[in-house]
């Protein structure tokens, strides 16, 4: 069982909903990544989403859209994300790592490559956001073969059929979103979000995440409800860019909104 699998199953028999926060590697700049890291697990992250930077995210809003910028500026590479996720993994070998980005870094270092680099690294799984399963019959063998976790997105548009193409290939998690739209564009609605997540549930075993539009700890609390798992991305990057002259104080910024997010789904 992989390090995510493991994990699921440990939250499972707490009683207990994953915490998984997203951040862009390189913003603001590369030395804050793997502190920030840190901090998150220490404020009660349960998996980490590692945003690969790129040029064109095209399902990203302006937030982390800037956050690309930001991290590009310094010339992030997926090189140096993957450098990244190994100095993390010298303190802690627990903590799931999930790297989430766009395809065109991948093919550029090859898929097999990028899976054998990546497992080396201690990368757990890969979210390739312009990768439908329907294409992506190269890229699984190789994540496969290196214990990674391939995890794909679910819309609020997708039907019966989508859901169980998905639930064929992925493994770890479902990733679904929540919106119709970007990241950081709307506030999503609860009550449909459950009607979804109901039959999404009904065709897959595996746990489902809930991401696009988590704010703060009643919007945390409410997806915890109906989700395994509660995926917070803006609304970080937002605190990042705030910080990003005081570079010093990020980890600290980012770990206080997200304990008050972890404190308001315990609750639940």
């Amino acid at each position: 069982m992989s390090r995510i699998g493991k994990r699921f199953e440990l939250l499972r028999r707490q009683g207990r909903k994953a915490l998984i926060p997203f951040v862009t590697a390189g913003d603001p700049q590369p030395s804050v990544t793997v502190p920030l890291m840190h901090a998150m697990v220490a404020a009660g992250a349960d998996l980490i989403e590692l945003g690969v930077p790129f040029s064109d995210p095209m399902a990203d809003g302006p937030a982390i859209q800037l956050a690309n910028e930001r991290a590009l500026a310094h010339g992030t590479s997926l090189q140096q994300v993957l450098e990244m996720v190994r100095r993390f993994r010298e303190q802690d070998d627990d903590t799931p790592i999930v790297l989430m980005g766009y395809l065109n870094p991948i093919e550029v270092m090859g898929y097999a490559p990028f899976a054998e680099a990546a497992a080396a690294a201690g990368v757990d799984g890969s979210i390739t956001v312009d990768l439908p399963p329907e294409e992506a019959g190269d890229f699984l063998p190789p994540l496969r073969e290196a214990q990674i976790d391939p995890i794909f997105l679910l819309a609020p548009t997708s039907d019966r059929q989508r859901i169980e193409r998905v639930s064929a290939v992925a493994s770890g998690f479902v990733y679904y979103v929540s919106i119709k739209g970007v990241t950081g564009s709307a506030a999503p609605d609860m009550e449909e979000v459950e009607r979804r997540l109901a039959v999404i549930h009904s065709l897959t075993d595996l746990p489902v995440g809930v991401g696009f539009g988590i704010r703060d700890g009643a919007t945390a609390a409410r997806a915890a409800r109906i989700a395994d798992a509660v995926i917070v991305g803006s609304a970080l990057v937002n605190r990042i860019a705030e910080l990003a002259d005081r570079p010093a104080e990020i980890p600290e910024g980012v770990a206080a909104l997200l304990r008050e997010m972890r404190g308001a789904m315990d609750e639940v």
